[in-house]
């Protein structure tokens, strides 16, 4: 693997699952350049690997992330930011687009991606998990679409993909007040899944989540989520036409063969 100074990923290929942890404990995971343009490349990685199905996004340190590097950011991209040619605003349009790339490989790739949220989420952080197919958190976690509060609109994601997660009710009230919400809150919202005591025993239970995922025959996981992507900005009968295209292309997988033979002879199947 290449080397990403802002990731380090664990591997546990018994079980096809990789922990990919945001790595600057040191800042509280703020998310500068290194993070933006280097999560493209690693997420490139990852769904290049046939050994990983299912990916824990989780972090070192006291936080999850406290989101875009404010500070470093706009010093090192004042020019841009600041200019008042067209041909500068479009350099800016630029920038941004390749900021959003690497969460929108995420929320498009093969493999499932499941957030472990401890302590802050923050802003660019929201984006991340908001790209995640699946959201968990410790009971010390709390949850902020914080943009608002600093004079930008969120252009990361979370305006896009969070209505769908949460209602658009519950999008509003996150991004017009940008205040901190709970890990209850968050979880009586449908923003995660589940809450544990701490952050131990979140990262172990999202592995073992991964686990029983990636154990699922690759092929109808990723049916599943290419359907479900699908089906979010398309119709219910464009929907069902996409999923009966996807079974007429690919249900006699070798797994659906290996499934029905396991049946017939009364033991457990055993998956590609």
């Amino acid at each position: 693997m290449s080397q990403y100074p802002f990731f380090e990923v664990e591997y546990d290929r018994d079980r096809k699952i990789a922990t990919l942890f945001l790595n600057r404990p040191e800042a509280r995971n703020a998310m500068n350049g290194d993070f933006w343009f280097g999560l493209p490349g690693i997420v490139d990685e990852l769904e290049a690997d046939p050994q990983v199905r299912c990916v824990v996004v989780a972090a070192r340190g006291k936080s999850f992330s406290t989101g875009l590097d404010i500070v470093d950011f706009f010093e090192k991209h004042r020019d841009v930011i600041g200019a008042d040619s067209a041909d500068a605003r479009e350099e800016l349009l630029a920038m941004i687009l390749r900021m959003q790339a690497g969460m929108n490989r995420m929320a498009a790739g093969r493999n499932v991606y499941i957030a472990a949220v401890h302590r802050h989420c923050i802003g660019g952080g929201l984006d991340l998990i908001a790209a995640c197919d699946i959201r968990l958190a410790s009971e010390d976690a709390s949850f902020s679409l914080r943009e608002a509060r600093v004079a930008i609109v969120a252009d990361m994601g979370s305006l896009n993909r969070l209505p769908g997660i949460i209602g658009m009710g519950n999008t509003r009230l996150m991004a017009y007040t940008g205040r901190d919400f709970k890990a209850s809150e968050a979880q009586t919202m449908g923003l995660v899944s589940a809450v544990y005591p701490d952050a131990d025993t979140l990262l172990l239970e999202a592995r073992k989540l991964a686990a029983e995922i990636a154990a699922n025959p690759s092929i109808a996981v990723r049916g599943t989520k290419q359907v479900l992507n699908y089906i979010q900005d398309h119709s219910l009968e464009d929907g069902l036409r996409e999923v009966a295209l996807w079974n007429t292309a690919f249900i006699d997988s070798k797994d659906l063969r290996e499934m029905v033979a396991a049946f017939r002879e009364k033991r457990r199947p055993e998956f590609s």
